[in-house]
């Protein structure tokens, strides 16, 4: 009989138990916008598969990723002879008929696991970030590069719940040596149209939104042409003084000359 909690789960069988862990998503204030449309961010096993490691044998893991309307009977990673699926996002239409491999990477390291304190060194978040998170969904171009030869992990899509695998692989002998169980459904953020739009702080609709954008151009092209007037008029050539305008031009009169009588 199993019983499980929200990261460990415990199968006992006899005196055999096994430790089975379930893929947790990424803590807030390690990834405040995941779930996005399209990426989810997990955090790596560290520490997981410690008890499965030999020492004189290399080991992988891989990523499985699928869509909850997968067929559960669908939802296994090995073939009959415990060789993991290398079913790809397109074979399975993005997880749509079953678990796809989204990745593969080297067993993170239990020894020597990132600091998370020093998330707050802004020289140093990114590199703690990578080691410590995976991505899914986070390569926009695989799909379309027909040089591509790796594992594709392309977008997810958006609206859409997945569970998601980490599966240890021996890769000496090339089998599945150990696995989580799959994870909680996760489900990626959906698409808002333009009147869903909450526009902080006053909560606008997408329609007041345009209508201020408009009003905010017309208001301006007013004062844009407003200012080009006044500029016009103040360069504009001065032409004859106001005063010379108003004071009318009289003829002078000639001194007036007095008649001589003859005597």
């Amino acid at each position: 009989m199993c019983s499980s909690w929200v990261v460990v789960a415990f199968c006992c069988l006899g005196q055999f138990c096994e430790a089975l862990f379930l893929d947790q998503i990424a803590a807030p204030q390690l990834a405040t916008n995941s779930p996005t449309l399209t990426i989810v961010a997990l955090e790596k096993p560290f520490c997981l598969f410690d008890s499965s490691l030999h020492p004189s044998k290399s080991y992988t893991i891989y990523l499985y990723a699928m869509k909850e309307s997968a067929s559960a009977t669908g939802s296994l990673v090995t073939d009959t002879s415990s060789k993991p699926l290398n079913s790809t996002f397109q074979q399975t239409s993005g997880g749509q008929l079953g678990p796809y491999k989204a990745a593969l990477f080297p067993v993170p390291s239990c020894a020597s696991p990132p600091r998370l304190v020093d998330v707050g060194d802004a020289s140093k978040v990114s590199g703690v970030l990578k080691q410590y998170l995976f991505r899914v969904g986070d390569d926009g171009t695989c799909l379309y590069d027909p040089n591509f030869l790796d594992v594709c992990n392309p977008p997810l899509t958006p609206d859409t719940t997945y569970r998601f695998k980490y599966v240890l692989i021996d890769s000496t002998e090339g089998i599945v040596k150990d696995q989580t169980l799959w994870s909680d459904l996760i489900k990626t953020r959906r698409v808002k149209l333009p009147l869903q739009i909450n526009a902080w702080p006053g909560r606008r609709s997408g329609g007041m939104i345009v209508i201020t954008s408009i009003l905010s151009v017309l208001v301006s092209l007013l004062l844009a042409g407003l200012l080009t007037s006044v500029s016009s008029g103040l360069m504009r050539p001065e032409g004859p003084s106001a005063e010379s305008k108003s004071i009318p031009q009289t003829p002078q009169q000639s001194d007036p000359r007095p008649q001589l009588s003859s005597e």
